[in-house]
């Protein structure tokens, strides 16, 4: 694949992205574009228009939380304190959103005639985002991408990045696939001020596609309102890191608590810890703030020897505190049949369940959120009976803040955690925490994992590696 193009025209603004050009007014795109839900003939492409051409300063002014009362968790929020004549806009890090229209412009890689979106304004109401579903397209093949902003009502564009991705093969097409998996990006253990070296560390392998399987941002502590936990995504995405990554290469984004509400959360949770941020706004933000469609649970087909389940753990879920038994849920039950439904129809070589949360574990003895724990057990049990009984399916799971490959003793499946997106968010777990009868890899560290599936002489393999956050 041929190396994208660098420009940049010195005008009024200061700073040129990779792989992008700034002119003289804005609007600006300096959270970038992401490239996601790719199928064999589709995929959907993020813009959103700045004020400026860059972050604000990271040793701007900074909000500050009041509680009233109460320890950790479980303290209830009290008021926010700006400094005099500052607003969520001109905190530091943070990347204020501004009118405009976006369009996308694409073609085969090496093409000679460009296609294109038509301008569409961005959703003031939305964080200033627009989607662009790209259709038509041609599986398995290598794309560019022009994505150019400009002012509403017409003129010439104001700002461009340049970026790439590949389409998915068709179902009967047989491909070497390469995908790597994250998890645990707290904004606070970045790398620096260029964000996350585990992006560099991917980018060396040339992924065909990237899974984000959730906690992308920590509301938790800050997030108070739904501007605040706008202000979150911005910065994240503002990070030279993540903005080189994202425009070449196509994701898939699942949420897990932190990106919806708060730690272990769940629908109608009462949670005076988080002021006016409500579990709805939480759903309604990350549809808004990732390239996707209507439906948070979805399956991918990647060639004949691999089909992929991204799955919803928070919408459905019953709270944490429900006596477990039958009727208690984190998938639901509309979900649940869809996965036994699709999968059991799948003729892929590999299918690969990739979960926000463990199945299989084993996880600590006070967690109380997810598939490995006694808390969900009945379901659990249920769901790792099913995939036991399938042939070459494996689960790979975000949510943990260390690295390991388990097997269920009950039924067999194998469960592989990707870790944490650095190494200083990694904990939760000691090394010397080894459980025999479940792991057979164990690191407490950041990192991501890859996985590829391949044919050699002909017999299809799928190979799931651990990488440290260099790669």
């Amino acid at each position: 694949m041929k190396a994208l193009r660098t420009f940049c025209v010195w005008a009024a603004a200061t700073g040129c992205g990779l792989g992008s050009w700034v002119l003289a007014a804005g609007p600006f795109m300096a959270t970038g574009i992401k490239i996601g839900e790719v199928t064999p003939e589709s995929a959907i492409v993020w813009t959103r228009t700045t004020l400026r051409s860059e972050r604000n300063p990271a040793d701007g002014p900074m909000v500050t939380v009041h509680y009233s009362s109460g320890q950790g968790r479980r303290r209830v929020f009290d008021r926010l304190e700006f400094p005099p004549g500052i607003g969520v806009g001109d905190l530091r890090d943070a990347v204020p959103g501004t009118p405009g229209e976006t369009r996308v412009s694409f073609r085969p890689e090496g093409a000679k005639h460009w296609q294109a979106t038509r301008w569409r304004a961005v959703d003031p109401d939305r964080d200033f985002t627009r989607q662009h579903r790209l259709e038509g397209l041609r599986p398995g093949t290598p794309y560019e991408v022009r994505v150019e902003c400009r002012t509403l009502g017409g003129g010439a564009p104001t700002a461009t990045i340049e970026g790439r991705f590949r389409t998915a093969p068709a179902p009967d097409q047989r491909a070497r696939v390469v995908f790597t998996v994250s998890t645990g990006q707290a904004y606070n253990d970045k790398d620096g001020p260029h964000g996350y070296d585990l992006y560099a560390g991917m980018l060396k392998l040339a992924p065909d596609f990237f899974v984000h399987t959730g906690d992308i941002v920590y509301y938790d502590a800050l997030a108070k309102n739904a501007a605040l936990a706008r202000y979150h995504w911005q910065r994240t995405y503002s990070l030279p890191s993540n903005v080189a990554f994202h425009r070449q290469v196509a994701s898939y984004f699942i949420k897990d608590d932190h990106d919806t509400l708060m730690n272990d959360c769940w629908p109608g949770m009462e949670a005076p810890y988080m002021g006016d941020m409500t579990f709805e706004q939480g759903l309604a933000i990350f549809t808004e703030q990732v390239p996707m469609g209507w439906r948070t649970y979805r399956t991918f087909r990647w060639g004949r020897d691999l089909q992929v389940w991204l799955v919803e753990g928070r919408d459905f879920r019953s709270p944490n505190t429900m006596e477990d038994g039958p009727d208690k849920t984190i998938w639901g039950p509309a979900q649940k049949a869809w996965f036994k439904r699709t999968v059991e129809a799948s003729d892929a070589t590999f299918r690969i369940l990739i979960s926000p949360t463990p199945l299989v574990g084993p996880d600590r003895k006070n967690k109380h959120d997810n598939h490995s724990n006694d808390a969900f057990r009945h379901e659990g049990e249920e769901l790792r009976r099913f995939i036991g009984a399938q042939r070459r399916m494996v689960v790979i799971c975000g949510d943990r803040h260390w690295q390991y490959h388990s097997v269920d003793p009950a039924t067999g499946v194998r469960e592989y955690s990707c870790g944490p997106a650095s190494n200083k968010h990694a904990g939760g777990w000691k090394q010397s925490d080894f459980v025999p009868e479940y792991h057979r890899f164990l690191k407490v560290a950041g990192g991501f994992l890859s996985a590829t599936v391949e044919r050699t002489a002909g017999r299809p393999r799928l190979v799931l590696r651990f990488h440290a956050v260099d790669g």
